[in-house]
């Protein structure tokens, strides 16, 4: 395949519709980069934003942007990386040089997509970067992008986690503030809620709370120990109380965003888990939003939320004096430690994998796991 100037590549048409089509397979375009064979790339609950239409993404963009793969041609620039070399690159691009980058902020690289915060494979507004749902993916600023991996095939789905979820959590709950021995409460049960959950467990949480209305994610929050809240059957944060005696939790996680819903799943309120978090937060504590949050959202539900615009308790969250983290994971700062722990076996985030699928069948799996329905949660397309 690699001597052919094409390769298949998941492909947004138009909202709710993906294709697998063929496209140019990527060059080398700086001495700095390297083209990966890509063995594993995911499909992202972020990616469903963009599936959903419910962002700026264009017709035509290739998704995916949680890659892993071997190392096929290397740049004359790249030092540190041969071809052969099995990695996993940080969903972020980001270019090592900046003053963000120097700073070990590479989702905020200032370099890679100018007037944007931050670059990414594969997704709206975050720069030219073909995704890696494709044979294929161009890795830029190669030495600083790539993480180098153990040889051969063994962890390949945990691994596959380090592109994005895995550290995402672990970024959620860093936001937070969190200390060993405090509870901590996860409003969103998908990927990266139950990641974040897992990274508080890891951390020596005293007690981890997961708020979901799917039943399937709530057995898994179950099965690492966290104790599950169904927002479906009543109101989420006086659960949370009632459980505890009236006290409330000393740090809480937005792993939903801004397509967050009341408690019948369809009726979409952008501010509601904000909400839940102000309330259910002690004095003192601190939020960690991963979220994510647009500044633009063509199917949002009122004119406020569709420029980006949230209202919510800002008299309270300042009475408490809650400390509010946000903003995306900067995967470098956390992928070569998460790495050595599902090594060393102390970690295996892999448990939140569903489905391991053919690139060809990624169409069909858009579609069910936009609906979540046949109990797929994480899915892993295989190339």
């Amino acid at each position: 395949m690699s001597s052919t100037a094409t390769m298949r590549a998941v492909v947004y048409d138009k909202p709710f519709s993906v294709t697998v089509k063929a496209v140019p397979k990527p060059k080398i375009l700086h001495p700095d980069d390297i083209i990966v064979r890509v063995t594993t790339s995911c499909i992202c609950g972020s990616d469903l934003h963009m599936y959903e239409g419910r962002t700026a993404a264009e017709p035509g963009i290739v998704f995916g942007h949680e890659n892993l793969g071997i190392v096929d041609e290397v740049g004359t620039g790249v030092t540190l990386l041969k071809k052969g070399d099995r990695v996993v690159m940080p969903f972020n691009v980001a270019c090592g040089r900046c003053l963000n980058c120097e700073e070990g902020r590479s989702a905020f690289c200032t370099h890679v997509n100018p007037g944007f915060a931050g670059g990414a494979y594969g997704y709206v507004a975050m720069g030219p970067y073909p995704g890696g749902q494709a044979e294929y993916v161009r890795v830029p600023f190669a030495d600083f992008n790539a993480l180098l991996l153990p040889p051969g095939t063994e962890h390949e789905e945990d691994f596959a986690l380090l592109a994005d979820i895995f550290p995402t959590g672990w970024h959620g709950v860093q936001l937070s503030g969190f200390r060993p021995g405090e509870s901590v409460v996860v409003f969103g049960a998908g990927p990266v809620g139950l990641m974040a959950a897992y990274s508080a467990v890891l951390r020596g949480a005293s007690e981890v709370y997961v708020v979901d209305r799917v039943a399937e994610r709530l057995e898994k929050a179950k099965e690492i120990g966290c104790t599950p809240i169904d927002f479906s059957q009543r109101d989420a944060v006086d659960q949370i109380l009632s459980l505890r005696g009236g006290k409330e939790v000393d740090r809480g996680v937005d792993a939903v965003g801004y397509q967050a819903t009341t408690g019948d799943g369809k009726t979409e309120q952008p501010n509601v888990v904000l909400e839940g978090l102000i309330r259910v937060v002690r004095p003192t504590g601190g939020l960690g939003i991963p979220g994510l949050y647009v500044p633009s959202d063509p199917g949002a539900p009122d004119s406020a939320a569709a420029k980006g615009y949230i209202s919510f308790p800002f008299g309270k969250l300042f009475e408490k004096g809650l400390t509010v983290g946000t903003g995306q994971c900067n995967v470098k700062a956390y992928n070569r430690y998460l790495r050595d722990l599902i090594i060393s076996g102390r970690a295996k985030p892999s448990f939140v994998v569903s489905h391991n699928i053919s690139l060809d069948d990624a169409a069909d799996a858009y579609v069910k796991f936009d609906k979540r329905i046949d109990g797929y949660t994480k899915v892993l397309l295989h190339p």
